[in-house]
């Protein structure tokens, strides 16, 4: 009777699983990137723009190459930029990134950062003064540049002078990889000393795309008081208004996170600033100000800024933490709190991608790698399987005896656990010690962009998003499209084929119950993994085969394991 209730309790527990997963893993674990390939005619094939649904964003006011063209501007060039800068309010409103595409298909698009205000997802960042009684330029100054193109050699200088005595200078400059560098000043050529304080911010029209989730932080986001702060999101802002969030922070950065892109300012030393985020509508800003400075006859006044727009390369951030002293600027990718695993297991995956050529085939060898590290913990634990397996009927035979006393039952299981030196515990070390490991390697896999679009073989052409190929519609010849809870991928039927096998390969355990569990948990689990990253379930199933063939050695070493104990036969 307990058996059959504890095989009941299994089922009901799996069918919960299966169904509340999906919804559980939608909030807290984003599982992989959208599918950017799909299997027609049984043909691998990139999803192109016109096969995922337009985004719904307020009504375009203009083609966007027609704002462009309404203002004039200098042209921003780099190895890894393309763009220009407004001269009409001095905004960097126009950037696309000329190493990234928009998806896997060979005439895609470049990933379009920033676009000018009037057209559709406007995206851009400027820079100014206010002050009492100064006529400081505003959004409609026309200034006036030294140079035609920004580029990594050819800083470009802006000017503009009021009338009133005071001139004011933009100089733009910009590195090879995504940093600008903006030196605002303000000469007073005048009869009397003028007040005036710096800011910078940035503004967008709309909310991402991305999802912001639990793992995984999109949205504001900033680095105050020497610490990164994620609790600001857009439904706070949106609650907020003009009002917004705002705070005093001596130096640090803010800006706006995507799941690969990122906006921010930081402005260079360590005096206070007031900074924070604000929404009017769709609009949304993040800003900060210097403190007021007095700019007598004679004098000038700068403050420099640094401005990043670009991709969210591990390397890159950090490069820039270290060389330009942006206080914890790596923390714009949301790693959370396990990133002591997640960044070394980044950095040695992202060695073996460079040593061997192909994603996944570093995937596998870090797989190989994990297990060879526990394969002395592997040992430990099949040791003790094999007393544990020596022990059952004394076990069973203590059980027995005292049913009807579960007190003096466990005190006598326990005192032959230690007369026989064995450990129940000893089995399920290898998972709790894979389970930060697993872990970790999704963070890799979800968030950084180094992973994004990188193929293995055959039809998997991105290993950061789900296994595109299923046999519910045979494998793509069939004409239609799965739906996403059934869309099972081979990789995951895999990992329940290769799980099965490693549960058949374990001694049959003693209470039928728990073999029943055995038997179909790894069919829960195609269901569990068929919506994560290709390259997560490429992991689990090497783990799988490695332990596979770990075991079958192991089992020569520990015969005791395998042979049923006399009660048992």
């Amino acid at each position: 009777m307990d058996n059959q209730r504890n095989l009941i309790l299994a089922i009901v527990l799996s069918a919960l699983v299966l169904m509340g997963w999906s919804t559980i893993s939608s909030k807290y674990f984003p599982a992989a990137n959208p599918p950017v390939t799909k299997v027609v005619d049984g043909k691998t094939v990139a999803i192109t723009p016109a096969d995922t649904p337009a985004p719904t964003t307020a009504p375009v006011l203009q083609d966007r190459a027609k704002v462009l063209a309404a203002t004039p501007r200098v042209v921003i060039r780099t190895p890894k930029l393309a763009g220009s800068i407004n001269l009409t309010g001095a905004r960097i409103d126009d950037l696309v990134l000329s190493t990234y595409q928009e998806t896997l298909d060979k005439n895609s698009s470049p990933i379009r950062l920033l676009a000018p205000q009037g057209a559709a997802n406007a995206y851009y960042a400027g820079f100014g003064w206010t002050g009492d009684g100064l006529s400081a330029p505003g959004p409609a100054t026309v200034w006036r540049a030294d140079g035609t193109e920004l580029t990594p050699a050819k800083p470009v200088t802006l000017r503009w002078d009021n009338t009133s005595g005071q001139t004011f200078v933009l100089k733009f400059a910009v590195d090879a990889n995504y940093m600008f560098t903006v030196e605002q000043s303000v000469a007073n050529t005048g009869t009397a000393p003028v007040v005036a304080r710096s800011y910078a911010y940035i503004g967008r029209d709309g909310k991402s795309k991305d999802p912001d989730v639990w793992t995984d932080h999109v949205g504001p986001l900033g680095v105050f008081n020497r610490a990164a702060n994620y609790s600001v999101n857009w439904k706070t802002l949106d609650e907020a208004g003009q009002a917004g969030t705002r705070f005093s922070s001596p130096g640090g950065w803010l800006g706006f996170g995507d799941k690969y892109w990122l906006t921010a300012l930081a402005p260079v030393g360590t005096g206070t600033i007031d900074a924070g985020f604000r929404a009017a509508g769709t609009v949304y800003q993040a800003d900060f100000t210097t403190p007021p400075a007095t700019v007598t006859p004679g004098k000038a006044q700068s403050t420099t800024t640094h401005f990043f727009a670009g991709a969210k390369e591990v390397n890159t951030l950090d490069g820039y933490e270290t060389d330009l002293k942006i206080p914890l600027f790596g923390k714009a990718i949301d790693w959370g709190w396990f990133e002591i695993v997640e960044k070394p297991i980044f950095h040695y995956l992202h060695w073996l991608w460079g040593l061997v050529g192909n994603f996944g085939l570093a995937i596998m060898l870090l797989t190989l790698t994990v297990r060879g590290l526990m394969f002395p913990v592997a040992q430990r634990q099949f040791a003790s399987m094999a007393g544990m397996r020596v022990v059952q009927p004394k076990m069973k035979a203590i059980q027995e005896r005292y049913k009807d006393d579960k007190t003096r039952q466990q005190q006598e299981i326990m005192a032959l656990y230690k007369a026989e030196k064995v450990n129940p515990l000893a089995g399920c070390l290898p998972i709790f010690l894979q389970i930060p490991i697993f872990y970790a390697l999704y963070k890799v896999l979800v968030l950084t962009i180094e992973m994004r679009h990188q193929p293995f073989v055959l039809w998997i052409k991105d290993l950061s998003a789900p296994d595109p190929l299923t046999p519910v519609n045979l494998f793509g010849l069939l004409p239609f499209s799965p739906p996403h809870a059934i869309a099972i991928g081979v990789l995951p039927i895999l990992v329940g084929v290769t799980q099965y096998m490693q549960f058949k390969l374990n001694p049959t355990p003693m209470d039928a119950a728990q073999a029943q569990v055995f038997k179909f948990m790894p069919w829960v689990l195609v269901f569990v993994m068929a919506p994560f990253a290709a390259g997560l379930q490429l992991y689990w199933m090497t783990s799988n085969t490695l332990t596979i063939l770990q075991q079958k050695w192991l089992y020569s070493k520990h015969p005791g394991l395998k042979a049923l104990p006399a009660e048992a036969k």
